[in-house]
């Protein structure tokens, strides 16, 4: 058996002897979610995890972010591997013994997943530190469902100095694909999210005189409906994007005509010429139509996350690895990116990176739903095969030099 072979044997056997705690971590974080911003328990029993396993551990990074370095016993290669940490503002329903026990907020989307198999991989390259050159680092990040997002708070706080990684990996959950699969794919990955907040002002009045009004409720829906002509009509049916209005406030009684509306929406795209020209787009419509009724209008864009960049290199590395460590069946190749989006962009756009899909699902246990969904539930067997891949990329990268 070649050195490769055995090394990979043993890493299979470490992930086996710590699945039981890791499922117990998992389930923990999930009884106790926190919303973006408020990590503290989560990133402190991170913390806690990394210290026992020797790794330094630097905390407050960006919020509540913590980075871990796992320093082989010889110099080499840089490997970062990042993890979030934050929940949903979602109530949960479903009746297991871990579910949420805060009201009102739930890990709806596997951040909870991410964080115990992350802490699964320190766990597994710690107990091989001898037998590693190069470094680790272990990233985790607060603040991902909430915009403009944790990652870039953590990098300019220092998260990808002293060591930078040369490469950087991360997984998330994927309820479309099974428990044992993962899914890689070279280019873009995620969509681009950015925000808008759009303020209608009009004249107030008695709902039966509306010709001495000016309907700020009337003119928000005119421009809800207008907006959606910049994907069906402005933009190439070939570069996706979706505008979608997320919430809209106004009006104060039934027989008074609304003075003022307020809307907040999202817009997602692939392509960089149609994300910068939509908010363009977006303020042609809304100086036509407050001229048109002689209303006014505020308007605030705000850019969030780029597209998730597959580097083609890194994901390459990963499918070697995926395929060595989990075997060829393991590995799916996905075709389309998804219009979700995701601010590990953050790090993709300054270290060469992949994003990986991890498989969730399992229609004979019964976990099928969706992310973003109140019964959001994943077979735990997952994490053990996330633990599986991170390491094997991350060993697999540090034993050929740090080179790819």
């Amino acid at each position: 058996m070649k050195s490769g072979d055995r090394l990979l044997k043993e890493l299979k056997e470490r992930v086996s002897n710590i699945t039981a705690r890791l499922v117990e971590i998992r389930r923990d974080i999930h009884s106790h979610p926190e919303l973006s911003g408020m990590e503290q328990r989560t990133s402190r029993l991170v913390a806690e995890v990394l210290r026992e396993c020797g790794i330094e551990v630097r905390e407050g990074v960006g919020g509540y972010g913590v980075v871990g370095i796992l320093r082989g016993k010889r110099p080499g290669g840089v490997v970062g591997l990042r993890a979030d940490m934050d929940a949903l503002p979602m109530e949960d329903i479903k009746a297991t013994p871990y579910a949420s026990r805060v009201k009102g907020v739930m890990h709806a989307c596997g951040h909870d997943v991410h964080t115990a198999a992350l802490l699964g991989v320190a766990m597994v390259l710690s107990s091989l530190k001898d037998r590693i050159s190069g470094t680790v680092k272990f990233i985790f990040q607060p603040s991902e469902e909430s915009g403009p997002g944790g990652a870039k708070p953590m990098i300019d706080e220092g998260a990808l100095k002293e060591p930078t990684p040369q490469i950087m990996v991360a997984l998330h959950c994927y309820p479309e694909l099974e428990a044992g699969k993962i899914g890689c794919k070279d280019g873009v990955m995620t969509a681009s999210s950015d925000r808008f907040t759009i303020t209608i002002r009009g004249r107030s009045g008695h709902a039966s005189r509306p010709h001495r009004t000016v309907d700020a409720i009337l003119v928000a829906s005119m421009t809800i409906s207008a907006i959606q002509h910049i994907v069906s009509r402005r933009t190439d049916p070939l570069h996706h994007a979706v505008i979608s209005v997320g919430t809209i406030n106004g009006g104060t009684a039934p027989n008074i005509i609304a003075d003022r509306v307020e809307m907040k929406g999202t817009v997602r795209t692939l392509d960089r010429d149609v994300r910068q020209k939509i908010p363009h787009y977006i303020e042609m419509i809304l100086k036509g139509i407050t001229t048109a009724t002689e209303a006014a209008y505020d308007f605030h864009y705000e850019f969030g996350s780029p597209s998730v960049m597959n580097n083609p290199q890194v994901t390459d590395l990963a499918r070697e690895a995926i395929k060595e460590a989990l075997g060829e069946g393991a590995l799916v190749e996905l075709e389309e990116p998804q219009m979700g989006s995701e601010d590990f962009a953050c790090f993709a756009e300054r270290i060469p990176a992949t994003f990986l899909r991890l498989g969730t699902s399992n229609p004979r246990k019964g976990i099928e739903s969706s992310l973003h969904t109140p019964d959001f539930d994943v077979d735990e067997d997952s994490i053990g095969v996330g633990v599986t891949a991170l390491s094997w990329i991350t060993i697999k990268y540090l034993l050929e030099g740090g080179r790819r």
